[in-house]
């Protein structure tokens, strides 16, 4: 399947009445404002990888529809009695802990069971800093490209720094600290500076929920609280806007009242 393309689904990002007729197709008449037929992306992974991305966020009802997909290889678009036969593999991810959502029944254990066939657990990149010089060469090749400069080495001080710092927002942050640094470069040597906090000590344990908190706080800060759109604090994050809100009720971080 490796020479077909990946097709891919956020969980997240789309609103649980639609979730069903992305996933599976819909007929034209489904419902209001179905003015015309869907393919959906199972039928278009036929042969290939889907890719479900954030898949804790799936809906119970459609977590059922999932499971007999993966069982059988059969669904039917929304609106249809006819039964559509596809042969997908299927990879699933989540930043979720689906053992906790089983057990408040936000998640079904048959389906849990039927996904975990060859789970990969992703550490935090604090937990693997020996994959960050890989990680920031990947962002520099692409940046570059797009940015038309020419990088040549990364500075040693900066790759010291960036090994010692906590990186609260994992991978993503990474790549947007790279970035930053990419846009102000000048010559063939990047120097990356990073948040104030990584002048400190090393963050473990208790500490981590601190720094993460304080972080937030100030990308807030400077973007005004405003969390969504172009120049909000999701983006500078690197987060998607859901995932930030989840974060912020977590992490007890709410607007200041005005004065």
């Amino acid at each position: 399947r490796r020479q077909r393309p990946m097709v891919k689904v956020n969980c997240a990002a789309l609103p649980a009445s639609l979730i069903e007729s992305e996933l599976f197709g819909r007929e034209k008449g489904a419902y209001t404002g179905a003015i015309s037929r869907q393919i959906g992306r199972f039928e278009i992974a036929d042969g290939s990888t889907l890719f479900l991305d954030e898949i804790g966020d799936l809906p119970p009802e459609i977590q059922t529809k999932l499971l007999r997909v993966l069982q059988d290889g059969e669904f039917e678009r929304l609106g249809s009695s006819k039964t559509i036969s596809a042969d997908v593999r299927v990879i699933a991810a989540t930043n979720r802990d689906l053992g906790k959502a089983m057990a408040e029944g936000k998640f079904r254990s048959d389906l849990y069971y039927r996904l975990n066939v060859f789970p990969i657990d992703v550490p935090p990149l604090r937990d693997r800093v020996e994959d960050i010089p890989a990680l920031v060469w990947t962002f520099v090749k692409e940046l570059r490209e797009t940015m038309g400069k020419t990088i040549e080495r990364v500075a040693d001080k900066s790759m010291t720094d960036l090994r010692q710092y906590g990186w609260p927002g994992n991978v993503r942050e990474l790549r947007n600290v790279v970035e930053r640094a990419m846009i102000v470069a000048d010559g063939p040597v990047l120097r990356i500076a990073i948040p104030d906090q990584s002048r400190k000590e090393p963050v473990t344990g208790s500490s981590l929920r601190v720094v993460e908190r304080d972080y937030i706080t100030q990308v807030l800060t400077r973007t005004q609280w405003r969390v969504r759109g172009d120049s909000g604090a999701a983006q500078l994050l690197g987060l998607k806007p859901t995932t930030l809100e989840a974060r912020m009720k977590k992490l007890g971080i709410s607007r200041p009242a005005q004065g």
